[in-house]
């Protein structure tokens, strides 16, 4: 499947995500994410070397759950980036078997993915499309997301401004704040939480609110 769209698929308890990619603006970065469920909690197991190429996959060797949910996270050269929909092999890709024309099987899938406008035209903004009927919108900000080994933080005009960032555990209790940032971006190590999981954010703009939100502190990745 043509990005944002992906394949995933079970194969002998080996999971392949998979796609193809049309983009022709310059991809940066493309990280593969899952979790447990559908809608939150996502850790990126892995990223992708030549993102650019017209076809690519990723292979899950040891999933924890033959049903986990994976997603893709892509970033484009100057800023713009994307959260594909999730997908797990078994509840969200139904694939039967048919016959071509010539006789050979072909595996085909009974349900096809529904886009929203902001996951085929990555430039415009997510927080303003309104969401479909049957269609999840993955609330992702444009300000702080997760990298494969560090939190990035993109805050534009930061050194005409006064942002402050505060951050906060799972109980909402204070786990770090950051004052008066002056690079309009930075990469956070993790280390700096403590631990991975599921982080909640304020960012303060002039002392004004702006914008509250979650980031994924990721795992390490396993290597072999």
């Amino acid at each position: 499947n043509t990005l944002p769209d992906f394949s995933v698929n079970n194969l002998g308890g080996k999971i392949i995500v998979s796609w193809k990619n049309a983009y022709t603006k310059p991809i940066a970065n493309l990280n593969i994410q899952r979790s447990y469920d559908s809608l939150q909690n996502f850790t990126t197991i892995g990223t992708v070397l030549n993102p650019e190429n017209l076809e690519n996959g990723y292979l899950d060797v040891n999933p924890p759950y033959n049903r986990m949910y994976y997603r893709i996270f892509v970033s484009f050269e100057g800023g713009a980036y994307l959260f594909s929909q999730s997908k797990s092999p078994e509840r969200n890709n139904p694939t039967r078997i048919v016959k071509t024309a010539d006789g050979r099987d072909s595996i085909v899938n009974n349900e096809p993915t529904a886009l929203m406008p902001w996951q085929i035209n990555p430039m415009l903004d997510a927080n303003i499309v309104k969401p479909q009927p049957g269609v999840v919108v993955i609330p992702a900000s444009k300000r702080i997301y997760s990298g494969t080994d560090a939190v990035i933080l993109n805050l534009p005009y930061a050194t005409s401004k006064i942002y402050t960032i505060r951050f906060y555990d799972e109980k909402q209790k204070l786990i770090f704040e950051l004052k008066n940032i002056k690079e309009d971006f930075l990469i956070l190590d993790k280390v700096n939480f403590g631990k991975s999981g599921t982080y909640n954010f304020e960012i303060f703009e002039d002392g004004i609110l702006i914008e509250k939100n979650v980031v994924i502190v990721p795992k390490d990745a396993k290597k072999n």
